[in-house]
C-alpha cells in the first residue's frame, strides 16, 4: 500500500477491492483490493516552513539573552524559562525534520513513506520537556530551601521581552494547532512559554516589592506544574499514536456502525483504525456481502464517506461473501 498523501486543493483517489481469497494471508485473487483516498489537511512544510524557521532564530536568540541575564541577575526563574526556552528550539528543530520528513515518498522498506515521524516527534517534545521539568524543579527546590538574593527588576525586563517572543512564535503556529499533533505540540509549547513569561514577570515585581528572594524559586515551581499541565494531552495522545490507536476525533463505534449500515453489508470483522501521521488515518476491514462484490461504484462511496464523516483518507476495504466464519480474523480479539 502506498502513504497517504495530501496535496492542497486536490483530492486523489484510487479505488480497487480485495477479494474473499486468501483472508489473512499474503495472497489475493484478481479483484485484490486497494482503496485509498487523501482529504484536505495540508503538509506542514509547505505552510510552515517559514514559521518553523523564523521561530528557531527568535527563539535561539533568546535563550543566550535570557541565560546570560539569568546569571547576571542570579534569577533561578529566568533560567528555568530558558532551560525550557532550549527545550523549544529543540523541539521546533524536531518537529520541523519530522514535517519535512513526513513528505517524502513511499519506498520499498518505508511502504507509507515517513509520515510516522511527525508522531515520533510530537512524543519526543512531549518527553523532553518532562526531563526539563524534572530539572527545574530539582534547582527550585535547592534554591528554596537555601534562598539567594535576586536582581527583580532584569527579571522583569527579560521575561517581558520573552512574552513578546513566545507569543508571537505561537500565533505563527496558531491556524494548524487543531488539525496536527506535531504543529499542535509546538503551538502549546510557544503559548505555554508566554504564560511562563508572564508569571516570571509578576515574580521579579513581586521581589522588587518584597525583597523577599524566595519567590523566585516559587515561581519556578509553579512554571514546572504548568509545563506538566499543558504538555500531559501531548503527551498521551502521541504515546497512543505510536502504538497505532484509533486517532482522537475518531469514534471507533461510529465507523463500525458506518460500515455495518452500508448496503449490502450483513456482518463485518477485522476493522483497524490507526493514525498514520498527526494528521492522516488509515482504515481496514472484512466486509460480508453475501451478494457479492459490489463494484468499483461502492467502494468509491464508501471510502468517500470514510473521508468525509470521519477524515479517514487512506482506506483498504476487503470484500468476502460468504458469511459462514471460514476467515480466521472474525473474532474481534484475532489481529
Amino acid at each position: 500500500m502506498s502513504g497517504d498523501h495530501h496535496h492542497d486543493h486536490a483530492t486523489h483517489d484510487h479505488h480497487h477491492d480485495h477479494a474473499a481469497a486468501g483472508c489473512g494471508h499474503a495472497h489475493r485473487d484478481h479483484d485484490h483490493g486497494h482503496s485509498h483516498t487523501h482529504h484536505g489537511h495540508s503538509h506542514a512544510p509547505t505552510d510552515f516552513g517559514r514559521a518553523f524557521l523564523v521561530g528557531i532564530v527568535l527563539n535561539t536568540g533568546f535563550v543566550i539573552v535570557e541565560a546570560a541575564f539569568g546569571l547576571y541577575g542570579n534569577s533561578m526563574a529566568l533560567l528555568a524559562d530558558a532551560g525550557h526556552n532550549l527545550s523549544d528550539v529543540l523541539a521546533l528543530v524536531v518537529a520541523w525534520v519530522a514535517a519535512r520528513a513526513s513528505t517524502r515518498p513511499p519506498s520499498p522498506r518505508f511502504t507509507y513513506g515517513l509520515a510516522g515521524t511527525s508522531i515520533l516527534a510530537a512524543l519526543f517534545n512531549a518527553v523532553f520537556l518532562l526531563v526539563a521539568v524534572g530539572a527545574i524543579a530539582l534547582e527550585a527546590v535547592q534554591r528554596l530551601l537555601a534562598p539567594e538574593p535576586v536582581a527583580g527588576m532584569t527579571m522583569v525586563i527579560v521575561a517581558g521581552i520573552g512574552i513578546a517572543i513566545n507569543g508571537a512564535t505561537a500565533m505563527l503556529f496558531h491556524r494548524g494547532h487543531g488539525d496536527d499533533l506535531n504543529i499542535r505540540g509546538v503551538y502549546l509549547h510557544m503559548l505555554t512559554d508566554a504564560a511562563i513569561s508572564a508569571g516570571v514577570v509578576i515574580a521579579g515585581l513581586a521581589v522588587l516589592a518584597t525583597g523577599l528572594a524566595w519567590i523566585d524559586p516559587l515561581v519556578s515551581l509553579v512554571v514546572a506544574a504548568l509545563i506538566v499541565w499543558s504538555t500531559w494531552g501531548l503527551l498521551v495522545e502521541s504515546s497512543a499514536l505510536s502504538v497505532a490507536a484509533v486517532p482522537a476525533g475518531i469514534d471507533p463505534a461510529a465507523v463500525r456502525a458506518h460500515l455495518g449500515a452500508l448496503p449490502g453489508v450483513t456482518a463485518l470483522h477485522d476493522l483497524h483504525v490507526w493514525g498514520l501521521s498527526t494528521t492522516s488515518a488509515a482504515l481496514t476491514a472484512h466486509l460480508v456481502m453475501p451478494e457479492g462484490h459490489p463494484g468499483d461504484a461502492f467502494l468509491e462511496a464508501a471510502a468517500e464517506t470514510l473521508r468525509a464523516r470521519f477524515g479517514i483518507g487512506h482506506v483498504t476495504l476487503q470484500i468476502e461473501a460468504d458469511g459462514d466464519g471460514w476467515c480466521r480474523l472474525v473474532p474481534d480479539e484475532v489481529v
